[in-house]
């Protein structure tokens, strides 16, 4: 039997190579099950095929049906595995009626080790010879068994399984797969459950040659899944010329890309994004890691925006420092997202990293520069202020005093030189309170307190306003600076209110809380939109803003149209003693 061992050595062969190659595809990625069924299918025909040629080379009766009754293993591996790869690759074809197919083939093979000698027959008669591609092969006689129509059902609803499948597929739009694996499927299957129900049926008298009919069913399906690992290897140099595009972008923006595996705890990272945080290529990265990187004073705070982000909130934006291994200090923009799974729970999180080094570093040359254009005003108001206070204020002093003199030598005159005289000393008062608004001297003698609670009492009786202040836990020593930076805003916003939100009433209040001195001043105007006052490039606003930058502090306006308007500036003392 040298074609017939040939062609079947050959059916094997073929079958159990392909099988290696998608079990080591499914080695590589677990998750391509496809593969896998595949792989039983062609490990099943190729066993099947030996059974066949065990059955061909039988010498005796008692062999061929030993024979028949091994061939219902592949079969029912085979079956199985064909039902569960429409189901996976296909994702088509009714649950019901897979689990329907593989109970009556599972039901078949129990009934075929129960039954003596097989499912198919009840007694094995005779031993026929018969011709076959040249050669003489061995075909059994016997009394049928009738329990095969169990078995031969099995196959018949795994035909109509795999055909709505394919209408299914058809439908959805796949037609190349419903033709192609489907129909391919449905052909074969039949063909070969034909020619094999005809031969145990006595119908024919020839070998049993399913696996030939089976192996168009693995072409096929190995046809269709190299198809897939064509478009994947297409995909990979896709993906790889992207890669090297993003590069090159991400190079040219100065842009790191990290992806994190919240189950393994691992970072995956852009050379950038190792080169911008300071890690060496090897460098295995983790959270931990990645932590140890950050300046001190930014840890915490990274842990807990990364907390919130995982706790639901998705995303998330901050900036930090990170400490060189040379001790440079650079400065990280970052923004990232989190991915949950079906169940809601974090499994991944993507993010891009920039290096802001510079733009801080500009910033800093700002807030330097602010500092001294501030500082260079500070010093001309004060100059200003003695000067109003010191020549200004006392030249109309003892001008008043000498008109009220002329006016008690001159009777005649002394209606006229008493109403000068009056004019003169609220010019006088006038010049006073512009020389304490230039430089208030009660910051430096009384404190901030004292100072601010001075000029709203001020400031409502010269604007007719009433104006409520409030204190709370205010430390005696405010470092100059922010006392200075507070002190001042508290005299612009104010004087906002009298020039934008029309406002008749306020509240002021000055308090210390964890750490920070917070000044906030709320009114009951018509407000504004800050926005809109920011946009048309609002003076108030923003020396307002650039005083509170200078001391490390945080301004905030907070104004609707019709809801009044709300200041709050907070500073953190620590900062501002550190400064002074």
């Amino acid at each position: 039997m040298i074609w017939v061992t040939i062609i079947w050595a050959m059916i094997a062969s073929a079958c159990l190579t392909l099988a290696l190659v998608h079990v080591l595809v499914w080695w590589r990625r677990p998750s391509a099950r496809a593969n896998l069924l595949f792989a039983l299918s062609a490990v099943a025909t190729a066993v099947y095929g030996g059974c066949e040629l065990w059955m061909m080379r039988a010498e005796t009766p008692g062999a061929f049906g030993l024979a028949v009754r091994w061939t219902h293993v592949p079969a029912w591996v085979l079956i199985v595995s064909l039902v569960g790869f429409v189901r996976v690759y296909l994702r088509a074809g009714r649950l019901w009626l897979a689990w329907t197919v593989c109970g009556l083939r599972t039901l078949s093979l129990i009934l075929n080790f129960v039954c003596t000698p097989n499912l198919n027959y009840r007694e094995m008669t005779a031993l026929l010879h018969v011709s076959f591609l040249g050669e003489t092969v061995s075909v059994g006689e016997g009394v049928p068994n009738p329990w095969m129509l169990v078995g031969q059902l099995s196959l018949l609803l795994l035909v109509i399984f795999i055909a709505d499948a394919a209408i299914s597929v058809w439908q959805r739009g796949d037609r190349r797969q419903a033709l192609w694996v489907g129909g391919s499927i449905v052909f074969w299957a039949v063909a070969g459950s034909v020619q094999a129900i005809l031969a145990l049926w006595g119908i024919i008298h020839a070998p049993i040659t399913t696996s030939l009919f089976y192996m168009g069913i693995v072409a096929a399906m190995g046809y269709e899944l190299s198809q897939d690992v064509l478009r994947a290897a297409r995909l990979s140099d896709d993906l790889r010329e992207s890669q090297q595009r993003m590069t090159l972008a991400t190079h040219a923006a100065n842009l790191g890309i990290w992806v994190r595996d919240l189950v393994r705890n691992e970072i995956w990272a852009t050379d950038k994004w190792r080169e911008l945080l300071g890690f060496a290529k090897p460098e295995r990265i983790d959270l931990n890691s990645f932590l140890q990187k950050l300046h001190p004073e930014d840890r915490e705070a990274v842990s807990q925006t990364l907390a919130k982000a995982l706790d639901g909130e998705g995303g998330y934006e901050m900036e930090y420092r990170v400490v060189l291994p040379d001790g440079r200090m650079r400065w990280i923009a970052e923004r990232g997202r989190v991915e949950f799974d079906a169940a809601g729970k974090p499994v991944l999180m993507r993010g891009a990293s920039l290096d802001i080094t510079t733009r801080k570093q500009a910033e800093e040359a700002a807030r330097d520069l602010s500092g001294r254009l501030i500082y260079a005003q500070e010093a001309e108001r004060m100059r200003l202020a003695r000067d109003l206070h010191d020549d200004l204020s006392q030249s109309l002093a003892l001008l008043s005093i000498e008109l009220e003199m002329f006016g008690q030598s001159q009777p005649a005159e002394r209606g006229r030189m008493q109403e000068f005289s009056g004019q003169v000393k609220r010019l006088s008062a006038d010049v006073h309170r512009l020389s304490h608004e230039l430089h208030p001297a009660k910051l430096e003698q009384l404190g901030l307190v004292a100072a601010v609670r001075g000029f709203c009492k001020e400031f409502a009786v010269a604007h007719e306003m009433a104006i409520e202040f409030a204190d709370r836990s205010v430390p005696r020593a405010v470092p100059e600076d922010t006392a200075l930076c507070l002190y001042r805003i508290a005299q612009e916003a104010l004087h906002n209110v009298v020039k934008h939100s029309g406002g008749t009433a306020a509240r002021v209040e000055l308090a210390m809380e964890g750490g920070e001195l917070r000044l906030a001043i709320a009114d009951d105007g018509v407000g504004f939109d800050p926005e809109t006052m920011r946009a048309n490039g609002s003076l108030g606003l923003v020396s307002m803003g650039e005083r509170a930058r200078f001391v490390h502090g945080l301004l905030s306006v907070e104004s609707h149209a019709g809801k009044g308007m709300r200041v709050e500036v907070r500073v953190p003392i620590a900062v501002a003693d550190n400064l002074s």
